[in-house]
């Protein structure tokens, strides 16, 4: 269970990078464009706000990381816990208000992982 746990947290931390990544650099780009559903204007004109999520996304993923790699590994599984929660939050969030879809793809992950820690 230990393994699948850290498993999943890599999996929604290596998730979370490339949101960031896509947020950040792709954003107007043809696959960005393709990916969020935007017009060429509409992401040009949102560019700065979609890099600052971006980079929200990359804290995610750091604190899920330094969860993994905390010393102490009672802690660091409450790390794990908090920021799992954080993306569970964002993506019920996301998916209310933006789309079902981000609800399924950054909630869906979150919280098997979560499930997947508390039952270990």
């Amino acid at each position: 269970m230990k393994v699948l746990g850290i498993a999943l947290v890599l999996l929604v931390a290596l998730e979370h990078l490339y949101f960031l990544y896509l947020e950040m650099f792709l954003w107007t780009t043809p696959k960005g464009l393709k990916t969020f559903g935007n017009t060429a204007q509409k992401a040009e004109d949102s560019k700065v706000l979609a890099a600052n999520q971006g980079l929200y996304n990359g804290f995610l993923a750091a604190g899920l990381l330094w969860g993994l790699i905390y010393p102490d590994a009672a802690a660091g599984v409450h790390i794990q816990m908090f920021f799992l929660a954080c993306v569970i939050v964002a993506g019920i969030y996301g998916g209310l208000t933006v789309s079902r879809r981000i609800l399924y793809l950054q909630g869906g992950p979150a919280l098997l992982a979560l499930l997947v820690l508390l039952a270990g």
